[in-house]
């Protein structure tokens, strides 16, 4: 298929005349069904926004129109940024998140004399939401670039190793900017996401040291991907009343829940990570049921991937 084509996964293939990124669409669960389930008015709950969605909740339908465990409608499209190395934009709902990836040369640290760097920052800047102000990045930033960080380590997405040049001498260091262009809820998601889907679209040039001047030679015209090892991927939930599981929360549904979890699980179904900033405790059946959706959702962000990953190669 041509790069920038298009398919709605679960439609005929007559969609494909549509032009636009890869979509993976949320259930097919529209307002009008919930008004009609639920009883309540499209109105947004302004003065009791809680008693609002709980009316919702009892009915496991949400104010959207998604039923507790769905997500939105998910969008990536690869190589959006041409003077990176490597970029993504994903799209989750309205959350809106671009990961670009540049590639530096420099010597590797004493301790590591065999490893490259990674090293991935998180930007939720004023124009993504009113909640956010310009300046040095906010505690939410900070927490969701240590989030990243901590995929990338317990995940081993990319041996550090496979970034050495030479031992000692020369490495790759990969500044992975992960920027949200538009904040409505669930970015640790999102950034995971455009981490994994720009770190596949990363295109290295060749590098080697001369002998005899100890200089390092770049060779822009032979390039090589870089090597992906695991393809971790994150599915967060809001705690409502300390029982009730939300999937893919918005950020009304994150204000209002009595606390959040991370799930991180890659294509071995292994468990990399768990993610709870406090709020309210997850009993150990509670925590499975996470985990048992996480791998489920893994199993569709990865077929998505490498779907728009193939339609973008040479034939």
């Amino acid at each position: 298929m041509a790069p920038g084509g298009c398919r709605r996964i679960g439609e005929p293939a007559a969609s494909l005349l549509v032009l636009g990124p890869w979509v993976l669409p949320a259930a097919r669960n529209g307002v009008s069904r919930v008004i009609g389930k639920c009883g309540v008015a499209t109105d947004r709950g302004t003065v009791e926004p809680l008693e609002y969605y709980r009316r919702f909740l009892k009915e496991n339908c949400r104010p959207d129109g998604r039923e507790l465990g769905e997500f939105r409608a998910t969008t990536v499209n690869i190589g959006s940024i041409t003077t990176a190395d490597g970029s993504a934009l994903v799209k989750l709902g309205n959350t809106t998140v671009i990961c670009g990836v540049k590639a530096e040369l420099a010597a590797p640290a004493v301790d590591s004399a065999n490893k490259g760097y990674i090293v991935p920052n998180v930007e939720l800047p004023s124009l993504c939401s009113t909640r956010f102000r310009s300046g040095p990045p906010g505690e939410e930033a900070q927490a969701a670039s240590q989030f990243i960080a901590d995929v990338i380590e317990n995940s081993q997405i990319i041996a550090k190793e496979d970034l050495c040049i030479a031992n000692g001498k020369l490495a790759w260091v990969l500044y992975c900017d992960i920027i949200c262009l538009d904040y409505d809820g669930n970015i640790l998601d999102a950034s995971a996401f455009a981490l994994l889907a720009a770190l596949k679209n990363v295109q290295l040039p060749s590098v080697t040291i001369n002998e005899e001047t100890g200089l390092s030679e770049v060779n822009l015209k032979q390039k090589n991907p870089l090597v992906i090892r695991k393809h971790p991927v994150a599915t967060s939930f809001a705690i409502f009343d300390d029982t009730l599981l939300v999937v893919d929360p918005t950020a009304e549904e994150e204000d209002l829940a009595t606390g959040t979890v991370t799930i991180v699980t890659d294509e071995e179904d292994r468990l990399c990570s768990v993610h709870k900033p406090g709020g309210s405790p997850l009993t150990g059946a509670k925590l499975q049921d996470c985990i048992t959706r996480a791998i489920t959702r893994h199993k569709e962000v990865k077929k998505l991937i490498d779907k728009v990953i193939k339609s973008i190669k040479p034939n």
